[in-house]
């Protein structure tokens, strides 16, 4: 569980110690002054005495008359020539002054890269280091600009940002908002040790450091505190080891890794060097005699402190937010709230059954189990996409319809689908999808513009937006969380929303991954420039691939584009209105100068701002959907260079970029993350390290499989028509055990359970009976128990339905277990639609084809045994495992296409009524088909009866409500019926 924050009303602030503490701070020398002071003389001389001194002595460069053509024919003379030289130094005048605004825009902004100016590489250099040198005794020299700690560089190098990048933009998450005003030219004090044993700690060797408060937007962190005396940034966790729970000079305690306070004492590894760390007391006379005190009284809580400190209280040292690097912050955890007899049945974390201890969960990726947006968006879209190939099927059939039934999946596809089923959690998708654009409807009801969000956190059931800087009071039922910059939405009143009609402010969002349970979304879109992505090319391929997978099929957008550059041609299968993919980095470039001058352009003549200030209002789901930018691969540093600049403006415009790199430096890079081998995602300067989410190789290719299969135009001959299970429909075919699920749900065959139990095991047998092919067991306990449920219970459960089901006679029981470890039903339990399936399929394409008798017969038994929607009395809050099926569209197609074929069985022999009669009983199970309509029209217009024909017009016309009548149904009308239009307005 993630460690509670006691919330403070300084919390958005860096906490001050409980006693003031001496602490060593890097001041300004003299030779800081003189630089500065040379910088103003030599900036007033360039940009002041300059001009005047051309203008007295040269006068204005321009003459008076424009006469082009008389220019020409004059002789070039040495007053021509000082003419051309005086205006040459003019306009070398005029780009050194643009190129000293652009880096005063630049440093006073303290956002992206300062722009180009054309031609001006050594004046742009000099400008910049002026600038900087002006600024150095500024409070706020450091943020002003990403090269002030590389003056005298080459212009080339001081293009490239700091790795620091993110702390130098303005509000860049909670705590950077109130420290924007800082310096982080100043590097914190440093100190080094050597490792002691017990009897050297008591000789006074250990040494310690001392955290330093922060200098500007520059913050000490245990990140650079290990990077700078260890040598290696991934060594902060030994620090944070040594001093965990260990009590501070302020009284609190370290409690988590990114959460460090100035004043704090630091225990180092044995092996630290560099600095001037402070040792003990006796070896450090240059500390003062309280720090000394402190530090001799923290060396004494060193031995015995790890196992105090799984008693002490969590989160006593999390009253605020600490003097750390700059970070994603954690929100403020509570209880979940209870919801009755569920919450009952959940069981503790630790009881849950993981895939590691789970005998069941081989073949099961791991990487989709522990996804549960990115699983929902991809069932969602897989169900949408089978029922579209299902339609289209449909009406596309002559004689006889194609795509019956889906492919079934098998191998890899399989495990896939049935980790999608396990996984997702599309009532989570639901509730983001709600309270964002609830929260988007209330600030637009109160003339309140979108702030920007860099991140939210789902956690504990309730959903954290972290702002870019403080927006007020959110409109209800929103709070302020830990601090002003975060917005907070508990999940009993996400619930309340209901669907509103506005576009969805933040589309951008995307799963990373999971931090002490809480899960983080990114806001690509809402970045101040490039996100760079180090790490293995197969890392961070598996990255990219999750991050486009989840954009592409997510539930909380509208529209958006996604550019695939280096990789995930592939993909383009999930979502081809979204995704598209590029050939190569210059394509890219080209594409997106284009599209950054079109939205600025737009942006401008609309009057916005930015994208969330026209995303709500009348420009609402046109020019302002989000454009994200995946490049996998790693660009040069001139192509990385012009997409730093092209990023500058990015977020204002609704552009994001995700660039890929192998070394980890990547110029106009923002924000900085890495993935490692071990599948952990880190931000240092961030404050992140996260158990990334991700959709590696295997399950990438497996993925694809699914969409492609279920694509309408796959294969030659569309989807397979042959049922996957097919039932012996002769007298000697009578099954042990009978369900009867299209309608109310009935068994025959087998006593009713007793108890609270009966409904489970029903729910269960009928997920079983629409899945002939098996079930794999979590699929199952995540079908029954979508809020998790331990393995003894669901083995309970499941010896409890194989001693209801019982054996056939010879000894076999009617539930097994195939070879991939699926639970299976035995031929001799069936259920009607089996029944109904095998009818038509026979009656279509068996012994109905050759014999107009046994055809007719077998489409009027099919048609008998429909009697209402599937599962038509199913209890509420059950069987919403239905939610991911498609055999909700398939059944109704199914009935409509044995209504039809029985209606043409009678039409040939002149039966109408007969027609008629098959007509309407279809149409109590599918009466939306508009071909049954169509048929039921001329059946009807058959009689010769125009009263009647006017009647079923009116009816139609009733029931198509304002969108009318279809297109080919008012078409077919207007051929049987001409007059229909008067004759239905005559009937009232």
């Amino acid at each position: 569980m993630p460690r509670r924050r006691s919330p403070s009303p300084s919390s958005s602030t860096a906490p001050r110690n409980r006693t003031p503490q001496p602490v060593r701070v890097r001041r300004r020398t003299f030779g800081d002054f003189v630089k500065a002071f040379l910088a103003f003389v030599a900036l007033a001389v360039l940009l002041v005495g300059v001009p005047v001194a051309l203008a007295m002595a040269a006068g204005w460069p321009f003459p008076e008359t424009f006469e082009p053509m008389e220019w020409l024919k004059q002789d070039i003379s040495v007053s021509t020539f000082l003419s051309i030289l005086t205006f040459v130094v003019w306009l070398a005048w005029a780009q050194f002054t643009a190129c000293v605004l652009v880096e005063m825009k630049a440093a006073l902004s303290g956002v992206g890269v300062p722009g180009r100016v054309p031609g001006a590489g050594p004046s742009q250099l000099l400008a910049r280091q002026l600038v900087a040198a002006l600024l150095l005794v500024g409070a706020t020299a450091a943020s002003f600009t990403p090269s002030l700690a590389q003056l005298g560089q080459t212009y080339d190098d001081n293009q490239r940002p700091t790795v620091a990048a993110a702390q130098q933009t303005p509000g860049l998450f909670a705590q950077q908002q109130e420290q924007a005003a800082g310096t982080a030219a100043a590097v914190a004090e440093q100190a080094s040790h050597t490792e002691a044993t017990p009897a050297a700690k008591k000789q006074g060797d250990t040494k310690f450091y001392r955290i330093q408060p922060p200098e500007g937007r520059h913050h000490d962190s245990l990140w650079e505190i290990a990077e700078r005396h260890l040598g290696d940034g991934r060594r902060y966790k030994e620090i944070f080891e040594l001093n965990k729970d260990r009590v501070q000079p302020d009284g609190s305690r370290l409690s988590e890794a990114s959460l460090i306070r100035p004043g704090w004492i630091m225990e180092m590894p044995g092996d630290a060097r560099g600095g001037d760390l402070v040792e003990m007391p006796d070896d450090a006379p240059e500390v003062s005699p309280e720090v000394r005190q402190q530090i001799s009284d923290y060396a004494r809580t060193g031995d015995g402190a790890h196992e105090q400190g799984g008693a002490q209280e969590q989160g006593s040292g999390d009253e605020g937010s600490g003097g750390g690097t700059a970070h994603v912050d954690l929100p403020q955890q509570r209880p979940a709230p209870g919801t009755g007899h569920a919450d009952l049945q959940r069981p503790a974390p630790d009881q849950v059954a993981t895939p590691a201890q789970d005998s069941s969960s081989f073949g099961l990726p791991e990487a989709l189990l522990t996804a549960p947006l990115l699983a929902a968006g991809l069932l969602g879209a897989l169900g949408h996409r089978r029922r579209q190939a299902l339609w289209q099927s449909a009406f596309a059939g002559i004689g006889g319809r194609r795509g019956m039934e889906p492919p079934t999946p098998t191998g890899d596809a399989l495990d896939v689908q049935d980790a999608l089923l396990v996984g997702a959690d599309p009532e989570g998708v639901r509730l983001l999808d709600r309270s964002l654009r609830g929260l988007a409807a209330s600030l637009a009801a109160e003339s309140r513009p979108l702030p920007t969000v860099y991140a939210a956190w789902m956690s504990n059931g309730d959903l954290h937006l972290q702002l870019a800087q403080p927006s007020g009071k959110p409109p209800s039922p929103w709070q302020l969380g830990q601090d002003q910059t975060f917005w907070m939405l508990a999940r009993a009143d996400a619930e309340t929303y209901e669907d509103v009609d506005t576009a969805a402010p933040y589309p951008g969002l995307v799963s990373l991954g999971t931090m002490d349970d809480s899960r983080l979304l990114l806001n690509l879109e809402s970045v101040p420039g490039i996100v760079s992505l180090s790490g293995r090319e197969e890392d961070r391929a598996a990255v990219f691939a999750s991050v486009a997978a989840e954009l592409a099929t997510n539930g909380w957008s509208d529209r958006m584009t996604i550019t695939l550059v280096g990789f995930g041609e592939d993909l383009t299968a999930l979502a081809p209105s979204r995704l598209r993919h590029l050939d190569g980095i210059e394509a890219l470039i080209e594409t997106m100068e284009a599209e950054t001058r079109q939205r600025r352009g737009a942006l401008g003549a609309a009057g916005h701002d930015s994208v969330l200030t026209g995303r709500t209002g009348p420009a609402q789901h046109t020019r302002w959907a989000p454009h994200l930018v995946l490049l996998a691969a790693e660009p040069s540093p001139e192509d990385a260079m012009t997409l730093a600049e092209l990023a500058a403006d990015a977020s204002r415009l609704g552009i994001g970029y995700l660039v890929g790199t192998g070394s980890g430096d990547l110029p106009g890079a923002a924000w900085e993350m890495e993935i490692t081998g071990e599948g952990r995602l880190l931000a240092p300067l961030l404050g992140l390290e996260l158990d990334a989410q991700l959709l590696p190789a295997a399950e990438r290719r497996a993925v694809v499989e699914l969409f492609t299969d279920a694509d309408p135009e796959h294969g030659p001959d569309g989807p397979g028509t042959t049922p996957p299970f097919l039932v012996d429909i002769s007298e000697q075919g009578r099954p042990a055990v009978y369900a009867r699920l299209v309608g109310p749900y009935e068994i025959i065959g087998l006593e009713t359970p007793d108890g609270e139990r009966s409904a489970l095991l029903h729910e269960a047998l009928a997920l079983l009976l629409l899945h002939r092919e098996g079930v794999h067991p979590r699929v199952l306990s995540s079908a029954l128990w979508p809020r998790g449920v331990t393995d003894d219970v669901r083995e309970a459960l499941l010896d409890r339905l194989r001693d209801w089901l019982g054996t056939d006679p010879d000894g076999t029981p009617r539930l097994r277990t195939d070879d991939a470890g699926r639970l299976t039903l035995a031929k001799s339990v069936v259920s009607d639609l089996d029944v109904l399936r095998s009818l038509y399929h026979e009656a279509t394409q068996g012994r109905g084809v050759d014999s107009r008798a046994v055809r007719g017969r077998l489409l009027t038994d099919a048609l008998v045994l429909v009697r209402g929607p599937l599962l038509a009395d199913r209890p509420e809050g059950r069987y919403r495992w239905l939610t991911h099926e498609i055999v909700d569209a398939q059944l109704p197609l199914l009935v409509a296409d044995t209504g039809l074929a029985l209606a043409e069985f009678h039409m040939e022999k002149n039966r109408a009524e007969k027609a008629i009669e098959a007509l309407n009983a279809a149409l109590r199970t599918a009466p939306s088909d508009e071909r049954l309509w169509n048929e039921l029209l001329r059946a009807t217009h058959a009689l010769d009866d125009p009263e009647r024909l006017t009647a079923l017009a009116s009816d139609l016309l009733t029931r198509s409500g304002a969108r009318g009548l279809p297109p080919r149904t008012e078409a077919l009308l207007d051929e049987l019926l001409p007059t229909w239009r008067d004759a239905v307005a005559a009937a009232g």
